[in-house]
């Protein structure tokens, strides 16, 4: 853990008088291994934050919301996801080849906890996990580098209303996003989402007025 910090971090920890401070919680909580605690909190959280890097330096941060579960721990140094459906950029997926450094973080609005997973990514198209998750276009491992909790004070306290109606799950079918509906977008979609193109008229109008 000795590169943990680089100039800019010391530079202000020299500042504000937190250098032996910043060492020792480095001591105490930044760990290279997925304990059997971690690995619990990491499977019950329904959504994490994906920040990655693409080849210029330039970060991206991305939010990723399924059912619990939707990260799985494979062993104590390694985690694994899946990439659904969206708008078809694919800026995570793309950085992670450019680029295999990402960061985690989980984030449990109920009990006010957080925690912080960094390593180095990567893709196969061929993952046998891939059927893990129904519907999942891609699979992402993760192979850690260095894991700490956050404190959670400024965490605000928030309960769960509902899961969204878009997550995929097994037995049934997802329904598709109104934005697919769109005119604007009618001519360029993939072919197994041509169908959609106007097929719902009155949510392309409501995404319209907003």
């Amino acid at each position: 853990m000795s590169d943990f910090f680089h100039e800019g971090s010391r530079k202000y920890q020299d500042r504000f008088e937190t250098r032996r401070l910043a060492d020792r919680t480095v001591e105490l909580i930044v760990r290279d291994r997925i304990g059997d605690e971690d690995r619990v909190f990491i499977e019950e959280q329904n959504m994490f934050f994906l920040a990655t890097v693409d080849p210029e330096g330039r970060p991206n941060c991305s939010y990723k919301g399924g059912s619990a579960g939707l990260v799985r721990v494979l062993d104590e140094k390694t985690v694994v996801f899946p990439l659904y459906d969206g708008n078809g950029m694919y800026l995570s997926a793309g950085n992670v080849l450019a680029n295999a450094n990402v960061s985690l973080l989980f984030m449990d609005f109920q009990r006010q906890a957080r925690l912080r997973l960094n390593g180095e990514a990567s893709i196969r198209d061929d993952d046998p996990l891939r059927d893990a998750w129904p519907e999942a276009e891609l699979v992402v491992r993760v192979k850690l580098r260095e894991m700490f909790p956050n404190c959670p004070r400024y965490i605000h306290k928030m309960a769960l209303v509902e899961e969204s109606e878009f997550v995929p799950r097994a037995g049934c079918e997802t329904p598709p996003p109104a934005w697919k509906s769109l005119e604007a977008v009618a001519d360029v979609l993939p072919q197994r989402d041509a169908h959609l193109a106007g097929s719902d008229q009155d949510a392309a109008a409501a995404l319209n007025r907003n």
